[in-house]
């Protein structure tokens, strides 16, 4: 893991997201500019604090009381040796950098509490307390074991949407999807790509490939993320005709963005492979997604599942036959 993977509370491609900077945002009125300003000053300087400040007032809104909490450190990078081993007394470089985070502030509820001075229940006195962030970023953010003013790390305590006004305005990056909507677009280009070869077999053996290369760089410190070019060659690898990857560039951009990748783990379900249909849904160990599949029975389109160990129906064992009744 990354320095700041493990120190924020979330998950990275999820609620933490490493966001680049526009091109237009690295020229002196950018907004990385104006980052590299607060953090080369250590927040000592009031003057860039209060600017600081009353960007983020001006980009925020929250109907109630807030906390801005911004913190400058140093991150002493220890040094590597060959094998992988970190020597903590040795270091390469030092990590500067700034954490804002945005926290709720609110009133503790009133109530009931016993004074044990005088023996009695009086009111409890109520604070304002400081409430878990719920916007936040780190900058710059830490790749590769150093320092990359090109990026930030983002956090949102809401996965389902991100907060454009602190994403766009006030750190002018671009708004990346979450996670749900990724998984979404991604199961819209496969339709719209697959077209009429978006069948059973087709589809599985994309979720089982996804897997395998999920499963695969597990020992990666970095979740896997797939661009454009390499989510087309994982249609193409697993069965999309070459006359459905015409228009696959045009779709990706429309749905997801032409420089925007997504995350493995945010498009496939490494726990369960379900199938489900108006009337049975059916879930299985993607492990095992392969014993699943179509016939055609009496010319009816059919799902077939092979019975092998222990069978329950209702709860009650069942011993299948192979007439497909079951014994007595």
């Amino acid at each position: 893991m990354t320095f700041s993977a493990r120190r924020c509370p979330g998950t990275i491609g999820k609620n933490l997201l490493n966001m680049e900077f526009p091109l237009e945002q690295e020229m002196p009125d950018g907004t990385q500019t104006r980052l590299l300003e607060l953090r080369g000053t250590e927040l000592k300087d009031d003057e860039v604090l209060n600017l600081f400040y009353d960007r983020i007032i001006e980009s925020w809104y929250h109907p109630e009381n807030y906390l801005i909490l911004l913190i400058h450190g140093s991150y002493d990078i220890p040094a590597k040796t060959s094998d992988g081993l970190n020597l903590e007394d040795a270091s390469d470089y030092i990590y500067n950098f700034v954490l804002c985070c945005l926290c709720p502030v609110a009133l503790s509820k009133a109530g009931l509490c016993y004074n044990a001075e005088t023996n009695s229940i009086e009111d409890r006195i109520r604070d304002w307390l400081v409430d878990m962030p719920e916007q936040a970023f780190l900058f710059p953010a830490f790749n590769d074991r150093n320092t990359d003013i090109h990026s930030l790390l983002y956090y949102s305590k809401n996965t389902k949407e991100f907060c454009s006004e602190i994403t766009e305005q006030l750190l002018g990056c671009m708004q990346p999807l979450p996670a749900p909507q990724q998984k979404e677009s991604f199961q819209a280009i496969i339709e719209e790509t697959l077209g009429d070869a978006c069948d059973f077999d087709t589809v599985r053996n994309i979720h089982e490939t996804l897997n395998e290369m999920i499963e695969e760089n597990q020992d990666n410190p970095e979740p896997l993320e797939l661009d454009k070019f390499e989510v087309r060659r994982l249609l193409a690898q697993n069965g999309a005709p070459e006359e459905h990857l015409e228009h696959f560039e045009q779709q990706y951009d429309e749905e997801i963005g032409a420089k925007a990748t997504v995350m493995a783990d945010n498009i496939s379900d490494t726990k369960k492979f379900e199938v489900r249909t108006p009337d049975v849904t059916v879930k299985a160990n993607p492990e095992y997604a392969g014993m699943i599949n179509t016939k055609v029975i009496d010319g009816i389109p059919s799902l077939v599942i092979p019975l092998s160990g222990e069978v329950e129906v209702n709860g009650i064992h069942v011993r299948p036959r192979a007439d497909g009744v079951s014994e007595e």
